[in-house]
C-alpha cells in the first residue's frame, strides 16, 4: 500500500524535473516548492511548459527526470501511488471536459459514488453543497449543453470539489470562456483561495494574481525565468524578458 497523504504538510516539491516530447524539453530542470494554503499563479508564452508542470503534479503527464513529491508521496511508476495523489489534488481544465448526457448534479456526484464509493444519496448531498458554494444550485437538474460556459466552469469547480481535495490545480480556466463570462469564474476562485486552499493557477489574468496571488511564476522555454511576490514581481520585475512578457500582456 502506498504511504497516506499527508495532510498536514499537503505541499508540493518539485526538484531538478525535466520532460521531453520526443526531441523537444518541455520542462528543463524546473526547482519548485508550494507551501500548504499557497496561491502560486503559473504564466508566461505558449509553450513554455506552464501546462505541462502543473499536469505532471498529478502525472496526467510523466516527468522523465527528476522527482514530484505531492503530499509526502513521490510521483512515479506506481499507479496506487498515483491514484492516492489523484483523490486529494482537483484539477480545473480549459475545456470543462463534463458528460454531456449526465445532468450537473449527476456529473458532480459521479466521483465520489465511484472513487470513494460514497452512497448516492450523500453524494448527491455533497453535489448541491458545492453547487451552492458555485452559486448555481438552481442549475443541478440541467445538462451540460443548457448552460453557459461561465457556468459550466464553475460546475467543473464545483465537481473537482466535490472529492474534498487539499489542492486544487486550474489550467488557464477562463481561456475558453468569452469575456463577459471570465469575472463569474474568477470570483468563484477567489472564494475558494480565501478559504485557504492551496492553488496553483495557470493564467493570463493578472488582475486574479495580483488579489490572490502569494507568488507568481514566470515560465519561458520550460524554463522558471523568475518568481516573486505579486507586487515585487509587477512593479519591479528583475529580468528583461519578464518585463517584455509583461509590457506585451498588460498593455
Amino acid at each position: 500500500m502506498p504511504a497516506p497523504f499527508d495532510f498536514a504538510s499537503s505541499e508540493i516539491t518539485i526538484s531538478g524535473v525535466h520532460k521531453w516530447y520526443g526531441h523537444y524539453r518541455a520542462l528543463n530542470d524546473i526547482n519548485l516548492s508550494i507551501a500548504p494554503r499557497e496561491k502560486v499563479v503559473i504564466c508566461g508564452p505558449s509553450g513554455s511548459g506552464k501546462s505541462t508542470l502543473i499536469r505532471c503534479v498529478n502525472r496526467l503527464e510523466a516527468h522523465e527526470q527528476g522527482r514530484i513529491i505531492v503530499g509526502g508521496i513521490e510521483l512515479g511508476a506506481d499507479e496506487r501511488k498515483v491514484d492516492a495523489v489523484r483523490r486529494e489534488v482537483g484539477m480545473v481544465f480549459q475545456q470543462f471536459n463534463l458528460f454531456p448526457h449526465l445532468t450537473v448534479l449527476e456529473n458532480c456526484a459521479l466521483a465520489p459514488m465511484w472513487v470513494k464509493k460514497m452512497p448516492r444519496k450523500q453524494a448527491t448531498e455533497i453535489a448541491m453543497h458545492y453547487l451552492n458554494r458555485v452559486r448555481i444550485p438552481e442549475q443541478a437538474n440541467k445538462y451540460p449543453g443548457q448552460l453557459s460556459g461561465g457556468q459550466q466552469q464553475r460546475v467543473a469547480i464545483a465537481r473537482a470539489l466535490c472529492m474534498n481535495p487539499k489542492i486544487m490545480l486550474f489550467d488557464e480556466p477562463t481561456s475558453a470562456l468569452d469575456p463577459e463570462m471570465v469575472k463569474e469564474v474568477l470570483d468563484t476562485m477567489v472564494a475558494l483561495a480565501s478559504e485557504g486552499m492551496t492553488m496553483v493557477c495557470v493564467t493570463h489574468e493578472m488582475g486574479f494574481a495580483r488579489q490572490v496571488a502569494d507568488r507568481v511564476i514566470f515560465m519561458d522555454r520550460g524554463r522558471i525565468v523568475e518568481e516573486g511576490a505579486p507586487d515585487e514581481f509587477f512593479a519591479r520585475p528583475k529580468t528583461k524578458r519578464t518585463s517584455q512578457f509583461l509590457s506585451q500582456l498588460l498593455h
